[in-house]
């Protein structure tokens, strides 16, 4: 697994995590950092999603509620939470990575963790802000 593709994945278990314990992810993320546990210390891409997603979360909550016709925010599974607002951080304000690989990579993280349904759920969610992506950010 590319180092990318591990960050994304520590990225999503912390925001799992913060979601499921009720906890802010930025002081999760602050726990993680300064004791990782098992785990190896948290990739520096990791740290990077994590606060990008707090940063802008108000805006990707906005984003994903609007776009995702028929699904509020709370409804949706945990995971599926998680890759979105990770996906739609990557999407919309990380010029480094390809959009396609943003929608790529949070599809692939649900594959493997979350429902059968949630692969095009998020590929279509995604795909959407990507393609309006020039009129939602100012």
């Amino acid at each position: 697994m590319a180092a990318r593709s591990k960050a994304r994945r520590r990225a999503l278990d912390i925001l799992f995590e913060a979601d499921q314990r009720g906890v802010a992810p930025a002081d999760l993320l602050a726990q993680r950092i300064v004791d990782p546990g098992r785990e190896t210390a948290v990739p520096q891409y990791a740290v990077d999603l994590v606060e990008g997603v707090v940063a802008h979360r108000e805006r990707i909550d906005e984003l994903l509620a609007t776009y995702a016709h028929g699904w509020t925010i709370d409804r949706m599974p945990s995971v599926d939470r998680a890759a979105l607002r990770l996906g739609a951080w990557e999407i919309l304000w990380n010029d480094d990575v390809p959009d396609a690989v943003a929608m790529d990579e949070a599809v692939a993280l649900v594959a493997a963790l979350s429902t059968d349904e949630s692969p095009s759920f998020v590929n279509g969610l995604l795909a959407r802000l990507s393609e309006l992506k020039p009129t939602l950010l100012p």
